[in-house]
């Protein structure tokens, strides 16, 4: 017969969910680490060699969108329909344009506002609310968006740096505290854009959230959503192709016409750390830790690797700012997303329920 120790082996409890996903949740951070890495990497290099935006993305693109099919080989196994092409495609024209309007807002708005207005497109939610008719949850989304506008505002007001941010003494004093060897002269100065520049990045992020949620609703399993990203990604290559070829016949005043200096950490960086791992990684976090891009939690880790890219390429940084602006957009997203977190947590909850189901606990039969 069993005995007692050895029946409670058998039915001790796996181990906690959060401590089964911590391997993922480091590889998700690492991979936004990279991936922000490269977006100032890129800045650095537009703001110095004054190249061309949709030209250098479109360099970078192109070389991705053949690593995507070469890896994922849309054209083989199961046929794709065109219920599931044709969206593909036109979420490729979305992706172009998010991605055009993406680089003009970070060469023009800086790092901090075109990173943090990816995270508009939690405005969605609130559409969500308004034309589901969900009226139980309306006024937290409304106020989630008058609070995600506020920050917005104060960005653009240059609350994140330390040049016009109302903290700029205590700020200026951990900078200075902390690196030991900077001079007022050789901090980078930015601007106070005003609400009206930061429409660029807005748009750009409200874009992006499209553009994800289409990929959702095509694509059900996970490994269907590979291809068609890689079908999208081609057509988005497709679509920037002319626009990037008008850059080079008739470029801009602000640009160089037709010239794009290389430089090979800009180039890599944005075309590995910038495309094709921070997808995998983002699908990781969204199948495995039900975790959006949209949503507090990304916008925590996001917010940790600019602080430390600020600090390493020393830019006009005021900390105690960002991190209220930061708080205060985190806030406006927790509250425009109410129903759809609502919706991932009763989904994890089933998932839970399933994996226990899944695997019944091995018992040796009972002796007759």
């Amino acid at each position: 017969m069993m005995s007692p120790n050895h029946l409670s082996d058998d039915r001790a409890s796996p181990p906690p969910h959060h401590f089964r996903h911590t391997p993922l949740q480091i590889i998700h951070v690492v991979a936004n680490f990279l991936r922000i890495w490269s977006i100032y990497s890129m800045f650095r290099y537009l703001s110095q060699t004054g190249a061309s935006v949709v030209l250098f993305l479109f360099a970078c693109l192109a070389p991705a969108a053949i690593l995507f099919l070469i890896l994922q080989k849309p054209w083989k196994g199961r046929p794709l329909s065109n219920t599931q092409v044709v969206p593909s495609i036109i979420n490729g024209f979305i992706t172009a344009l998010y991605l055009v309007l993406w680089g003009k807002g970070l060469k023009s708005c800086g790092p901090v506002r075109a990173i943090l207005g990816e995270y508009s497109g939690a405005v969605l939610g609130v559409l969500s609310g308004v034309l589901y008719g969900r009226r139980s949850n309306l006024w937290k989304k409304i106020g989630g968006l008058i609070a995600m506008s506020a920050s917005f505002y104060l960005l653009s007001e240059g609350w994140a740096t330390a040049t016009y941010s109302p903290f700029y003494i205590l700020t200026h004093f951990v900078i200075i505290s902390f690196l030991n060897s900077i001079e007022e002269s050789e901090a980078q100065k930015e601007h106070v854009l005003g609400l009206k520049h930061m429409l660029v990045p807005i748009i750009a992020g409200i874009l992006s959230a499209l553009r994800r949620v289409i990929a959702r609703r095509v694509s059900i399993k996970n490994q269907l959503k590979r291809r068609l990203h890689a079908l999208t990604i081609a057509s988005a290559t497709c679509f920037m192709f002319p626009i990037a070829m008008w850059d080079v016949i008739i470029g801009s005043p602000s640009e160089s016409n037709g010239k794009l200096p290389f430089s090979a950490w800009a180039f890599f960086s944005t075309i590995l750390f910038g495309n094709i791992v921070i997808f995998y990684a983002d699908s990781i976090a969204e199948e495995r830790l039900h975790m959006v891009f949209s949503s507090p939690r990304h916008l925590i880790a996001a917010s940790a690797c600019i602080i430390v890219m600020e600090i390493v390429y020393r830019m006009d940084f005021s900390l105690t700012g960002f991190v209220i602006c930061s708080l205060i957009l985190g806030f406006g997203i927790y509250e425009a997303t109410s129903l759809e977190r609502n919706r991932k947590d009763s989904t994890r909850k089933s998932d839970l329920l399933n994996e226990e189901f899944d695997n019944p606990i091995e018992m040796s039969s009972l002796p007759t």
